[in-house]
């Protein structure tokens, strides 16, 4: 499975994040490609710690039993649910949203799995820094793939 703190597969997101355009019109979801860009960066401060949000209640209740459906090499399924506080409903800036998932990314990568949250994940709770490379790969390619980048 693909990973964020590999150097090769952060530079193969970060090119597909360059081929967005502002017109482009998702495959699946209700989100414009400047709002994708900034829940995923709203993602990326979960992943850092920046922001904390509570577990769920089906997140406790099931969640480590639903990560093997998250991490595996298949893709995400269309139209999951997201963790309520990183939904983007209103208009973004497409350039300033792109070049802020660029930054925080290459930092992410950068400063490695050791600068990853000890938080746990709202819904699947307790990962160690592989699961959330893992998973912040698995992410930014679902969403690219909603934009057929």
């Amino acid at each position: 499975m693909n990973n964020i703190f590999e150097r090769n597969h952060a530079e193969s997101i970060i090119a597909r994040i360059r081929q967005l355009s502002p017109d482009l019109q998702p495959c699946w979801g209700k989100m414009n490609a400047a709002q994708m860009l900034a829940h995923c960066s709203a993602f990326q401060k979960v992943a850092t710690g920046e922001t904390v949000h509570a577990r769920s209640w089906l997140g406790l209740a099931v969640g480590r039993f639903a990560k093997p459906v998250f991490y595996n090499d298949k893709p995400l399924p269309q139209n999951m649910s997201t963790i309520p506080g990183i939904r983007i409903a209103d208009e973004r800036v497409f350039e300033e949203e792109q070049e802020q998932l660029i930054r925080s990314l290459t930092a992410f990568q950068q400063n490695g799995p050791e600068k990853c949250t000890g938080n746990p994940h709202p819904f699947f709770g307790r990962l160690s820094a592989e699961e959330w490379g893992r998973g912040v790969y698995k992410h930014l390619d679902h969403h690219l793939r909603q934009f057929d980048v």
